[in-house]
């Protein structure tokens, strides 16, 4: 049997995480196969072979996106050029729609299968992109048991796999063992702050959130602060802007945000996919999310759907709060916050809603995914001639 050739791009640290997990799956089920394209760290230690830091591919907002535009461009002609003229058995690409379905639609029409790993966010705004999606995709890998209803109209290829975090995750949290492993009393009240791994988010919502726990710490002085750092390049800029808070008791970490929502108790969070993360370990949280006025004034004239985050999407209720654009303040957040930290009702609702979610997303899926993967290349007149 020949090399299995996959080429798969990831475009932030959730996509490196699923990447991760989906190459893990496929070495199982294939003893030869190859795996390149762009990932971070996690698929790269699996044996991807990343052509560029995933990091240039890590922007958020539609002005953000303007200025590197060319170079991403440029970047995708390259990789379709690449993948066209050495054609991979399958190409995955993992989130990022904006810049991967567009590949995606390339490679299809060149006769390359194609797969592409979470839903876009159909359910919220741009509903017309599930045509483009049935024209680009051969196979759609879900999340989230929602989302397949988005699809009918198509008759999409799907396969829901639930999330493969619900299976790292165990059910229940240990956060004395967490807190003691970061160095802290057991008896510490802690409060982990999570801006966001991309550089737009950290821009508009650092300063925000240390805003806020300084106005918390202040009337709350037994509290202390964790921040972890997605990567490097956060972690120089957050300790930079440390500078400015040089009383805030605030342990920087570099990566470690599982273990330091794990230690918490509460959090506050940059909407996106480690609001799900921190369902999953079960802390009680308040959302926020900021971004260029003008580019959010076009996003909230698009969006459609009742919330933004995924715990309350995932309820279908407004579970946890959602603080956007300019109720994204410090002085509104510290009210949600003390709510989260102090409100044991509210607390109580949270917890028990988050161990639902967690139940509900509790599949093997990785492995389902890579299954339904082997379905659609067993399917394959141009891979079964190729074995």
């Amino acid at each position: 049997m020949a090399t299995l050739r996959v080429a798969i791009i990831a475009g932030e640290a959730s996509g490196d995480i699923l990447g991760a997990g989906l190459i893990e799956a496929l070495k199982a089920r294939y003893d030869d196969v190859e795996f390149y394209g762009i990932g971070g760290e996690l698929m790269i230690a699996q044996g991807c072979n990343s052509k560029v830091p995933m990091e240039q591919l890590s922007v958020m907002g539609l002005f953000e996106v303007l200025s590197r535009l060319p170079s991403l461009l440029k970047l995708r002609r390259e990789l379709i050029a690449d993948f066209i003229a050495n054609p991979p058995d399958v190409f995955i690409g993992i989130d990022a729609p904006d810049f991967n379905l567009n590949i995606e639609l390339a490679l299809k029409k060149a006769g390359i299968l194609t797969v592409h790993y979470v839903s876009p966010s159909v359910w919220a705004w741009k509903q017309k992109r599930i045509f483009k999606i049935k024209q680009a995709v051969d196979l759609l890998l879900c999340l989230f048991p929602f989302e397949k209803q988005h699809y009918s109209e198509t008759e999409q290829h799907i396969a829901y796999v639930g999330h493969p975090l619900a299976k790292m995750i165990p059910q229940h949290c240990l956060t004395e063992q967490a807190k003691t492993e970061l160095g802290f009393d057991v008896s510490d009240k802690l409060v982990t702050l999570m801006p966001g791994s991309r550089s737009s988010e950290t821009k508009y919502l650092l300063n925000v959130f240390l805003e806020t726990a300084q106005l918390l710490w202040r009337k709350n002085p037994d509290i202390k602060f964790i921040l972890p750092a997605a990567n490097q390049y956060r972690y120089d800029e957050i300790e930079q802007q440390l500078t400015a808070y040089p009383e805030l008791p605030v342990t920087l970490l570099l990566k470690q945000s599982r273990l330091a929502m794990s230690a918490s108790d509460a959090i506050l969070i940059a909407s996106g996919t480690a609001t799900l993360e921190a369902t999953l370990i079960g802390k009680p949280m308040v959302v926020a999310y900021k971004m260029a006025a003008l580019t959010y004034a076009i996003y909230s004239r698009m969006i459609k759907a009742k919330f933004i985050s995924l715990p309350n999407l995932l309820a279908d209720e407004a579970l946890v709060p959602e603080m956007l654009q300019h109720h994204a303040k410090p002085a509104l957040l510290l009210i949600e916050l003390e709510k989260a930290l102090f409100d044991e009702s509210q607390r109580k609702k949270q917890l028990h809603a988050f161990s639902q979610i967690h139940q509900l997303l509790d599949l093997p899926a990785s492995e389902l995914a890579a299954q339904a993967i082997e379905q659609l290349l067993n399917h394959s007149p141009v891979v079964a001639e190729k074995q």
